[in-house]
């Protein structure tokens, strides 16, 4: 059975859905969670808004409530880090995390360049969300081409 807004999409695309909505309900403390482009641009989003798909009453919503707002930052954090690890001969960023009084945002770094992020409250278990993280980018990881990242962003595009 496919959500509302995953009609017409490939198999892959929902199948991307699936895993993202799975993601937010199976853990505790996930406000929001976005994929996004290599290039800064939001590809999957838990946003019901955006998605068209049902979500958990007693998951806690973003600020403003968008991951669209979750997806700039995420951009911004990957650049930032990736500067950073080119100033420090560090390598590839793989996953960094940002712990705030009331919140903490995780990123972690697709196969193919995309990005994973993750708003959660300050008491979640980090590990728990990193772990549920590195099973979502290892599944998505080896479907996400260009072609479905051009599926996922027209699809988003058309649904806003």
């Amino acid at each position: 059975m496919t959500a509302i807004g995953t009609y017409g999409l490939s198999t892959e695309a929902r199948n991307l859905h699936w895993l993202l909505g799975n993601f937010v309900e199976e853990v505790p403390g996930v406000r929001s969670v976005a994929v996004v482009s290599s290039d800064g641009l939001l590809l999957l989003s838990s946003d019901p808004v955006q998605n068209a798909a049902p979500v958990a009453a007693e998951r806690p919503q973003s600020p403003r409530g968008s991951s669209a707002d979750l997806a700039t930052v995420v951009s911004g954090i990957a650049s930032l880090t990736h500067g950073a690890a080119g100033l420090m001969d560090g390598g590839g960023v793989k996953q960094t995390m940002v712990a705030m009084d009331d919140s903490s945002v995780l990123v972690m770094t697709i196969s193919d360049g995309s990005l994973l992020g993750v708003h959660a409250t300050p008491d979640c278990d980090m590990s728990v969300v990193a772990y549920h993280m590195a099973l979502f980018v290892g599944r998505a990881g080896h479907v996400l081409t260009p072609e479905l990242r051009s599926e996922l962003r027209t699809s988003l595009e058309s649904a806003q």
